[in-house]
């Protein structure tokens, strides 16, 4: 039986037991119940095929930016979940995400950042993935990319941040890349569990992000 379903029946063994037993009980709710195990029940779409329609309308070149704006928004919140940033792979759906960050809009740009950012936070696994695509560098190339939006910068830094925090694989590629562009500051060797020095890089990225649309805008 699948986990969903078998969780389905320890539910509605549980609430009937509650139910018959006692006529003044509440009635049974859905704490605990897993919402692809819902919608395996009431026939709704899962997570995993919101998630997959969302990214489908957002790559559609016959949609218009706004639509595809609330596409994103609805995968970001739906990859808020741990389980959905790491179905991300299974899905093939980290490929179409990447390739959102050397689309021609920004407002696509800066929605991808922000997507790739909320996988990896705090997850090692989504983390290991990201860097396993090329995304760290895909990201290093949007931050310091002078012709970009403040805010797809700042997304992007987002990104960064949230990728090599505690995960040092990540964070020995984002400091090779900028050592790469002659930046021997942020090239040095940096210990992705020293938050310390993790804000400290992130941090002048930042700033970097924010004075260079000032200067642009001069």
């Amino acid at each position: 039986m699948e986990p969903g379903l078998n969780e389905l029946l320890k539910w509605s063994v549980e609430n009937s037991s509650t139910t018959a037993n006692d006529s003044d009980a509440a009635p049974p709710t859905n704490r605990g119940l897993n919402p692809d195990a819902l919608s395996a029940l009431f026939g709704g779409p899962s997570d995993a095929d919101l998630m997959v329609e969302s990214m489908t309308a957002i790559q559609d070149p016959s949609l218009p930016l706004s639509e595809k704006m609330i596409a994103f928004d609805n995968f970001e919140q739906l990859i808020e979940n741990l389980d959905n940033a790491n179905n991300l792979g299974p899905l093939a759906l980290w490929t179409p995400l990447l390739q959102c960050l050397e689309n021609e809009e920004g407002d696509i740009k800066r929605m991808a950042a922000w997507c790739v950012g909320t996988a990896v936070q705090n997850n090692e696994k989504s983390q290991e993935r990201l860097l396993a695509m090329g995304g760290i560098e895909k990201l290093v190339k949007l931050v310091v990319d002078g012709t970009q939006s403040e805010s797809v910068r700042r997304k992007g830094v987002y990104a960064l941040s949230s990728a090599v925090r505690n995960y040092q694989p990540s964070m020995d590629v984002l400091t090779g890349e900028l050592g790469k562009l002659g930046r021997e500051e942020q090239g040095r060797k940096i210990d992705a569990s020293d938050m310390d020095a993790c804000d400290e890089l992130i941090g002048a990225l930042r700033e970097e992000a924010k004075s260079a649309k000032e200067s642009n805008g001069a």
